[in-house]
């Protein structure tokens, strides 16, 4: 597993490992609070191959040896949205831990909006599959290090972020500086509130580590990266950097998200995510089986 670690700065400040999910180009973090030794998981990812539609836990294994090795105490399992490029593992971390899992609230409305897409009535039910749902604002502690909510939305109507001491979890809205900003046009997304989103990050101090959600690597960039500082951003982040506005934001936001097509694990992916990370329920075989939606998608044109 390839993975990085970034140490605590100070009183009050969390240690932080980032493990790469290459697949999906997925960052998932493990933080902890270095007094107390009571420990998080953010956007855990179940490994998925499209191509046979089978799942393993690799990453979430690896994550629970790691707290296992440096005797760490797992309180929680967070995941900021319903993710469309892979499948989170929350359930199966619940399963094997008892360990309380937690997301933001708006995936209620999230979860509206796939059922119709799905055409599922009544197929999700967020309030059974999470412990918690939290709201913008809402506050808890990891250990002894508080942990604020942020809502985030733009990339999705629910993403929420974790500010955790001076580390903060920004999921799908900033990518690395020397890439930029993370896509708007999945069902529910805007990039005007993506922008907004931005902004909000930037309020952040200066020396606030950002942790992201995604990195590709660029042409002149292989390994891929996922900390940065909230004066980085402000200073050289590709869309945003040195004062963009909003209106230019969004058109180079809309024109680069109408090239894209959809990621290859959204239509299996979200159907799980809604469910905490579980498979669709079995039939009458004891088979799960994904639904997918003929012809409800469009390619972008070339």
């Amino acid at each position: 597993m390839f993975s990085k670690e970034s140490p605590p700065r100070g009183s009050g400040s969390p240690h932080v490992v980032g493990f790469y999910d290459q697949p999906t180009g997925s960052a998932q973090y493990l933080v902890w609070d270095p007094a107390t030794r009571k420990a998080a998981l953010i956007d855990v990812v179940q490994d998925f191959d499209p191509r046979s539609a089978s799942t393993r836990h690799d990453a979430a294994a690896w994550a629970l040896d790691q707290i296992a090795r440096r005797d760490l105490t797992l309180e929680w399992i967070l995941d900021t949205h319903p993710h469309a490029d892979h499948l989170m593992d929350s359930a199966w971390l619940k399963q094997q831990t008892g360990v309380q899992n937690a997301i933001g609230e708006k995936v209620l409305e999230i979860a509206d909006l796939w059922e119709g897409i799905y055409n599922t009535p009544g197929a999700f039910d967020p309030r059974a599959d999470f412990d918690h749902l939290f709201a913008d604002g809402d506050e808890f502690m990891l250990g002894e290090i508080p942990v604020r909510v942020m809502l985030h939305t733009g990339h999705t109507l629910g993403s929420i972020s974790y500010v955790i001491g001076d580390a903060a979890f920004v999921h799908d809205t900033f990518m690395q500086p020397d890439v930029g900003t993370s896509r708007a046009d999945f069902p529910g997304g805007s990039s005007s509130e993506l922008y907004d989103s931005l902004m909000s990050i930037l309020s952040l101090p200066d020396d606030t580590r950002v942790f992201i959600g995604h990195d590709y690597g660029t042409s002149e960039r292989e390994e891929p990266a996922w900390e940065s500082t909230v004066a980085e951003q402000k200073a050289h982040n590709a869309h945003v950097g040195g004062g963009v506005g909003r209106e230019a934001f969004m058109k180079i936001r809309d024109d680069r998200d109408a090239t894209l097509a959809l990621p290859d694990r959204m239509l299996h992916a979200l159907q799980v995510n809604l469910r905490g990370g579980r498979l669709p329920e079995p039939e009458a075989d004891g088979q799960s089986y994904f639904k997918i939606p003929a012809n409800k998608f469009e390619e972008p044109s070339s």
